[in-house]
């Protein structure tokens, strides 16, 4: 029966003699490149400027080095931690020849003293570390994330993007809420909580602010805002004038069901339109 591969150790044998190991510590401004050379005896550094490029040129360099010092190099074996650059390093290395690895950060063993010294040469020789007994074999050093396909990560888009607006919208119903809260202390009279947002400009002014960006996400999410707002620009109106009057539109049914102490029912036009 085969034995689920779980990414916390490597099934494939290491020979050490024809192996070039490397990690790299990748932030926005440089690169940290350290690695282990067969027939060579120090374990080099370098510092590079974020590029692809110039990180595979010091591979194929590094590997003329152990070629020269008589090994024959067959595999060269990368690993960087998983971060804000994501996984196209990882495929652009693989497209390539290079056999890369992306760690979990979680994975990697660290000292848990309170005050522990951190830099990029020591993060490094921690990865280094961490990566040679993942190559052997041995479990308990670190584990490797699965790296996915452009299309897989295509296919997760909608929905990353969703979360996003979907908590942009909560965040603005927030300041919604905050906003009727302060209006009126008490809110179970209708009629009194929109005669105070009419008088009182400021609450006014806030909640029509809000309802403005809460209109730009409607005409992503909502179909019946999203056609208010095409039908406005192809009368000509502008990208801010048509969001505001989809925003004037939601604040007066926002007063008009505080009057009628009514919830919204989103259906209620759509199913006028359809009975018409």
């Amino acid at each position: 029966m085969p034995q689920l591969n779980d990414l916390s150790r490597s099934l494939v044998a290491l020979d050490q003699d024809s192996t070039i190991i490397a990690v790299v510590e990748l932030s926005q401004s440089s690169w940290l490149v350290a690695g282990v050379l067969p027939g060579i005896e120090r374990q080099p550094q370098k510092k590079l400027e974020p590029s692809a490029e110039r990180l595979l040129g010091l591979l194929h360099r590094w590997r003329d080095e152990a070629v020269r010092a008589g090994k024959k190099i067959t595999r060269i074996a990368l690993a960087f931690e998983a971060g804000r650059d994501g996984f196209w390093l990882a495929r652009w290395l693989n497209a390539r020849g290079v056999e890369a690895h992306v760690i979990h950060p979680s994975s990697v063993a660290v000292s848990r003293e309170h005050r522990r010294a951190k830099t990029d040469r020591l993060d490094t020789e921690l990865l280094k570390r961490g990566f040679l007994g993942w190559l052997r074999g041995e479990r308990g050093h670190c584990s490797m994330a699965r790296v996915p396909t452009i299309a897989e990560e295509d296919a997760k888009r909608p929905n990353r993007e969703r979360e996003c607006l979907v908590g942009e919208r909560t965040r603005i119903v927030n300041r919604m809420k905050a906003t009727l809260a302060g209006a009126k202390d008490d809110r179970r009279d209708g009629h009194v909580l929109a005669d105070s947002l009419r008088t009182d400009r400021h609450a006014f002014r806030r909640l029509e602010n809000a309802l403005y960006h809460w209109a730009r996400l409607a005409t992503q999410h909502d179909a019946l805002s999203r056609r208010r707002y095409a039908a406005l620009r192809r009368r000509g109106h502008s990208h801010g004038r048509a969001l505001r009057t989809v925003a004037d539109r939601l604040l007066s049914v926002a007063c008009t069901l505080l009057e009628q102490q009514t919830l919204f029912d989103p259906t209620y036009e759509v199913r006028d339109a359809a009975s018409a």
